[in-house]
């Protein structure tokens, strides 16, 4: 994890809340030159800081509404940091905790080269990235409601449907007639309505992506769609999910951020355990996953390799394998800007 070490005169931690923040400005000599409670405006933050414009950066720890302090400051021409929440143990480690303290400490690691640096997602494909996220909390919340109808289907010891019900020619009225009770047929129709909505609102997020991706990065999503298992909707996850490939200068770091790698603890020799799972980004690491599954069904090399390695150790580890294969895979297309080689892939 990379720390800001970059000098300046003056150092700004803030706290943020959803309609408080608390600032603490700290000098290069680490004397505190303000602190202060403030709405969680613009204004009052430019205010706040002016006499201290000429030479200062700005650190915020990462929660959801980062978003306008950091465009804020991009259009004021002021270094802005995003920190890393789960690294940042000074903070939540302390034996006593409050916005000042958290602020002071925010200034005080800006100002010792500590800050531990998240990445600040651009302005101008954030709101895309965040509909794309949307659109997948949608297909999951679509699949619980398909999901309740099997469960509900077996709880009264019903013959099992004839066709799989995630397609909308499956789904018919009568699916819920098969029930006795009325409130269960009701719940069953309420369900099946919902999914049709659902159906509905996911193909129009789809279209309006796909429309994105084609004016953002046309080259890059072309070349993420040749990986067998890599589709139009991951290809768009790893688009918009990594956004410049740039930012890992080796592929261990990309595989890291990706949770595809296992990053042990180890003491005088011995194993502790593991490293935090949650480090990294969930996205990314379903996105390999969905891959190397899909993978398996379209890609005939691939379905070899996998029953090699299962001989080896179980099915869920050399699936594991798989999608970190996928991952260093896509990193490398990424950067040379070269098309999927199957020869290569299981072979390097």
């Amino acid at each position: 994890m990379p720390n800001y070490n970059q000098p300046h005169q003056f150092y700004a931690g803030v706290d943020l809340h959803a309609r408080s923040m608390f600032v603490h400005v700290l000098s290069a000599k680490g004397k505190t030159v303000f602190e202060r409670d403030l709405p969680a405006e613009p204004d009052a933050f430019l205010d706040a800081v002016k006499p201290f414009r000429k030479n200062l950066v700005v650190g915020c720890e990462c929660m959801f509404a980062w978003y306008w302090l950091a465009d804020l400051c991009e259009d004021h021409s002021i270094p802005f940091v995003l920190g890393h929440a789960l690294y940042m143990k000074m903070i939540h480690g302390g034996k006593a905790k409050n916005d000042r303290i958290d602020a002071a400490k925010l200034a005080g690691l800006l100002r010792g080269g500590l800050f531990p640096m998240a990445y600040v997602y651009p302005r101008a494909k954030r709101q895309t990235r965040d509909l794309l996220r949307r659109r997948s909390l949608f297909v999951r919340q679509r699949a619980q409601l398909i999901a309740h109808i099997q469960n509900t289907n077996s709880q009264f010891n019903l013959p099992p449907f004839p066709k799989k019900l995630t397609y909308a020619g499956n789904r018919t009225p009568q699916i819920a007639e098969r029930f006795a009770h009325l409130s269960t047929q009701l719940s069953i129709a309420a369900d099946l309505k919902m999914i049709d909505a659902f159906d509905d609102q996911i193909a129009d997020l789809e279209r309006h992506l796909i429309q994105h991706a084609k004016v953002d990065d046309p080259v890059t999503f072309h070349l993420l769609r040749t990986t067998p298992g890599i589709g139009p909707i991951l290809g768009l996850i790893l688009l918009y999910e990594i956004d410049a490939i740039g930012r890992f200068p080796e592929v261990g770091n990309f595989l890291s951020y990706s949770r595809l790698v296992r990053c042990q603890h180890e003491s005088a020799g011995k194993i502790k355990g593991a490293g935090c799972t949650k480090i990294g980004n969930a996205h990314l690491r379903w996105a390999f996953g969905e891959a190397a599954c899909l993978m398996l069904r379209c890609h005939e090399p691939a379905k070899r390799w996998l029953a090699r390695q299962q001989k080896k150790g179980s099915k869920a580890r050399a699936l594991g394998v798989l999608a970190a294969r996928i991952g260093r895979t896509v990193y490398h297309l990424w950067r040379k800007q070269v098309a999927f080689d199957a020869r290569r892939f299981l072979t390097s």
